[in-house]
């Protein structure tokens, strides 16, 4: 079974991620291409003087420093996705336009695949991009859909004081994080701050994709529901909920 990977070039946690997903992927799969979008934790496209102003302005210099430094410390040891990519000799798929588009769509269909796999994709999709793969469109997404659709889920369970959140493995419709489930952990937080949470989801989000693959290798494709009278969906935080955060005792690392 091919599969087109959709991602960023994230420069802090997805690459291990990443590497865990490719060391244990069912004989069966093969990756046959990454379609790796520009880095955005905003949702949208920013320059990197946009990017650094607005996190300073919301999260506050000690945050922004420590990501800033985690930024320099990848680039010297090449921590970067696209340089994962790269070593392990997976085609990166580079995209002119938005991922919905016509020229896109045939870029990705050059590929082949029979399953997608956005894993941080920053786009909303459509037809018939959600549509192009015969097994369709999968989407990893770090809290227990229906509750917490939207993003930085990691940041507004602690800021909740939710005892516990998890991971939802998805098949994507045209709706944000609502499609059908099939795929979906539990984990409980304890006292662990969000880097800590970010790191433990991501593991266990690639450990829920590696079973949806088995899964669906064997055509079981039953899902649980993404029922839409029962979902909260949660922006980008201002500076007030980072207040408020503190506040609930959160610590961010």
């Amino acid at each position: 079974m091919n599969i087109v990977l959709i991602t960023q070039n994230e420069p802090f946690y997805l690459q291990k991620s990443l590497s865990y997903l490719l060391d244990n992927l069912p004989e069966e799969c093969h990756i046959s291409g990454v379609v790796l979008l520009a880095t955005s934790p905003f949702g949208k496209k920013l320059t990197t003087y946009q990017k650094a102003h607005r996190t300073l302005k919301v999260f506050g210099l000690k945050f922004t420093l420590y990501y800033f430094f985690k930024l320099i410390n990848s680039k010297i040891t090449g921590c970067s996705v696209e340089k994962f990519l790269i070593k392990n000799k997976i085609p990166i798929i580079k995209l002119d336009d938005s991922i919905n588009s016509k020229s896109s769509i045939i870029k990705i269909s050059d590929h082949d695949p029979d399953l997608l796999i956005s894993i941080q994709g920053n786009e909303i999709f459509k037809d018939p991009i959600i549509s192009l793969a015969p097994n369709g469109c999968l989407n990893l997404h770090t809290a227990l859909l229906p509750k917490y659709r939207g993003l930085m889920p990691s940041f507004w369970v602690l800021k909740n004081r939710e005892e516990k959140t998890g991971v939802s493995v998805f098949f994507v419709d045209e709706g944000i994080d609502s499609g059908p489930i099939l795929v979906q952990r539990e984990v409980f937080i304890n006292d662990m701050t969000q880097a800590q949470l970010i790191t433990i989801t991501k593991q266990v989000g690639m450990e829920c994709i590696i079973e949806a693959l088995n899964r669906i290798l064997i055509g079981d494709i039953s899902t649980l529901p993404n029922e839409d009278n029962d979902m909260t969906y949660f922006g980008f935080p201002e500076r007030e909920d980072v207040l408020e955060f503190q506040k609930a005792g959160a610590k961010f690392f």
